[in-house]
């Protein structure tokens, strides 16, 4: 269940689970660095979110659209261009992001990223604020604009948590996964575009930023922004179904085109 939305959560089949544990066997041979091992190995029991969310008839007219990828890919500037896009093609749509987007939201966000004691967060508190701020976003914000038929673009999602805080924070992959469902029930991405970049282009292009001051998230080592490619680009490869990566370091005309033609696809 969707605890505050409602609607049934349905188990996969065996054989889905058997498909999966088979994705997970031959990604673990020839793809899988050590410190993923353990994420994906979660993936494989109980619920798996996009193959549950295949199997759950959701009630609204709209489509979710997540974006994904490490600071400095490129995100917000291909956002932008897809939000353009859809409105020239007389789509209703709603643009939001997380942490953040209801009023809850964003001052969870300024705790998490700006607050002065910020760097003091565990992982563990960290990966609870954002579940928090996740959960109030699909029950105030992006359900209701589902239900109206709009196209929900939101800058980041669940995949953020798991390859962030399970991944790179290498949290334990079991309670991860559990806190997402709990905060985002049948809610799954209908696509998730991945901007890949190198973190040493994440950490190039974060330097070149004058405007701000860099958050904790932008703070961290290249080590740190390695994990994070390697999450985002397992989760791709385990659920390409949803999952559709853009080289991020390609020029940003490109990158809309292809993002575009993966969005088309969907709402065709």
């Amino acid at each position: 269940m969707l605890p505050g939305v409602g609607g049934a959560l349905v188990a996969p089949r065996s054989k889905q689970l058997r498909d999966k544990r088979a994705t997970y066997k031959g990604l673990q041979a020839s793809h899988t660095p050590a410190i993923l091992a353990p994420t994906l190995r979660a993936w494989t029991r109980a619920r798996v979110f996009s193959t549950v969310a295949r199997y759950v008839k959701r009630k609204s007219k709209g489509k979710l659209i997540s974006f994904e990828g490490a600071e400095g890919s490129g995100k917000t500037t291909q956002i932008n261009r897809l939000l353009a896009r859809l409105e020239s093609a007389k789509f209703k749509t709603v643009v939001t992001r997380e942490p953040g987007g209801t009023e809850i939201g964003e001052e969870i966000r300024h705790l998490i990223i700006h607050n002065s004691k910020s760097n003091l967060l565990c992982p563990e508190a960290e990966l609870l604020l954002f579940a928090a701020s996740r959960a109030q976003l699909v029950r105030e914000l992006i359900v209701p604009s589902l239900k109206a038929g709009c196209v929900v673009i939101c800058d980041r999602y669940l995949d953020s948590t798991t390859v962030y805080q399970g991944v790179a924070r290498q949290l334990s992959p079991d309670p991860v996964q559990q806190i997402n469902q709990f905060a985002v029930g049948n809610v799954m991405p209908d696509l998730t575009i991945v901007l890949d970049v190198p973190a040493e282009v994440s950490m190039a292009r974060i330097r070149k930023r004058h405007s701000d001051l860099p958050d904790r998230m932008e703070k961290e080592n290249i080590e740190f922004y390695r994990n994070v490619r390697d999450g985002y680009l397992l989760l791709a490869r385990s659920l390409p179904d949803r999952f559709f990566v853009a080289d991020g370091t390609q020029p940003a005309e490109k990158v809309e085109k292809l993002i575009w033609k993966a969005v088309h696809d969907r709402l065709a």
